[in-house]
């Protein structure tokens, strides 16, 4: 188990889809936006978690046809909200503004974009086929201790990034400054569309 959560925190901790949603709601909409987009992560995330446990997601990894699809779907969400946040960087811009967190996301948009962004993920899918069966017993019933270890990922998922949240909103008064904002954004909005491209480029 200590292995398992070694390994699982170091996975969790490296930057993907999640850390760029997280971060540029949090500098949006304040500490609770980046919260509520860690939620709908982590429902995203447990759908696969689930999936994995009970043997779904093998089958759609073994679906050429299933696993194209989601890659597809995956690939356009992920490039249209790293289009949309370039584009709020740049209006942003032209108005000078960015001085206070724009109380223009409920906390309705942040579970949906935190929850799509792993739930339309087939990668997030693969690593739990691929992850998750190393540390399961080679003999006997292995759903129980399946689901044991997917419980304890998801609790590692919600403590790092209730810390990396709270966090960005600590330093919430010099990462909005206008410079620095626009520069966040236009950073989060290129590294979406190039969590996208990788996507789509995943066999």
């Amino acid at each position: 188990m200590l292995t398992f959560a070694a390994a699982a925190l170091l996975l969790i901790m490296i930057p993907g889809p999640d850390q760029a949603l997280i971060t540029r709601n949090a500098l949006v909409g304040g500490r609770s936006a980046g919260l509520f987009t860690m939620v709908g992560g982590m429902l995203g995330l447990s759908v696969h978690v689930s999936a994995a446990s009970l043997g779904v997601s093998a089958l759609l990894v073994a679906s050429a046809t299933a696993f194209t699809a989601l890659k597809v779907i995956g690939t356009l969400y992920l490039v249209w909200m790293g289009i949309s946040t370039l584009r709020s960087a740049r209006n942003r811009a032209r108005q000078g503004d960015g001085t206070a967190p724009a109380q223009s996301l409920s906390w309705g948009q942040c579970l949906r974009q935190g929850f799509l962004s792993n739930a339309l993920n087939p990668k997030v899918a693969l690593f739990f086929v691929t992850f998750l069966p190393q540390f399961l017993p080679e003999t006997g019933r292995t759903l129980g201790s399946a689901l044991k270890f997917s419980v304890v990922f998801v609790l590692l998922y919600l403590m790092w990034f209730s810390l990396y949240t709270v966090t960005v909103d600590r330093f919430g008064a010099f990462l909005r400054r206008p410079v620095v904002r626009q520069r966040i954004e236009r950073s989060t909005g290129a590294l979406l569309i190039a969590f996208g491209i990788r996507l789509a480029l995943q066999h």
